[in-house]
């Protein structure tokens, strides 16, 4: 028996809600996998902020549509469809797909949407290859904590070049002073 049109709209608005919440979707192949092989899809997914999500293109179709975000989804379309929705960790989320699709070597991916463009599987690659947020944070804050290092030592030299200026000032004026007073 079929879907009825409720559970069909229903599932229409569950893909927009995920969608609603996704900064970064990818779409692959999925056939040949088993169902646990999804599953551990989903479980490498998971701790990245991503899920996978297995459904009819034509209810994704629907889903995108009139979403200038998502429009460029469309064209990936075809054939069995996966779609994986990343949240927060691009790179992450596309290496734990790589880490699975070089286990399997089952899938294949077809392309990904960000921010309303159309990527290939070379943009998704390079996303793949920038570093993680969190090497990132950790950069800026090795950078930032440099920074103020280097600006507190150079205050605190400040107030020390200061007092050597006087004192060889003074050591001058007591130089001076000494032959002025011998004559």
């Amino acid at each position: 028996m079929g879907r009825t049109r409720e559970s069909k709209d229903e599932i229409i608005t569950e893909l927009k809600e995920s969608l609603s919440q996704s900064q970064l979707a990818l779409v692959i192949d999925y056939q040949g996998l088993s169902v646990a092989e999804i599953t551990d899809l989903r479980r490498r997914l998971r701790p990245k902020g991503a899920s996978c999500k297995v459904t009819k293109n034509t209810l994704m179709g629907i889903a995108v549509d009139g979403d200038t975000r998502w429009q460029p989804m469309e064209e990936f379309l075809k054939g069995s469809s996966a779609f994986l929705l990343v949240k927060d960790d691009f790179g992450g989320a596309i290496k734990a797909y790589q880490d699975f699709q070089k286990a399997t070597k089952k899938t294949t991916l077809r392309g990904g949407v960000l921010d309303g463009r159309a990527l290939s599987e070379a943009d998704v690659k390079a996303i793949a290859d920038l570093p993680s947020k969190e090497q990132l944070m950790a950069q800026i804050a090795g950078a930032l904590n440099s920074l103020a290092a280097k600006i507190a030592v150079g205050i605190k030299e400040v107030p020390s070049s200061v007092a050597r200026g006087l004192q060889a000032y003074a050591d001058k004026d007591k130089q001076d002073a000494a032959p002025s007073e011998a004559a």
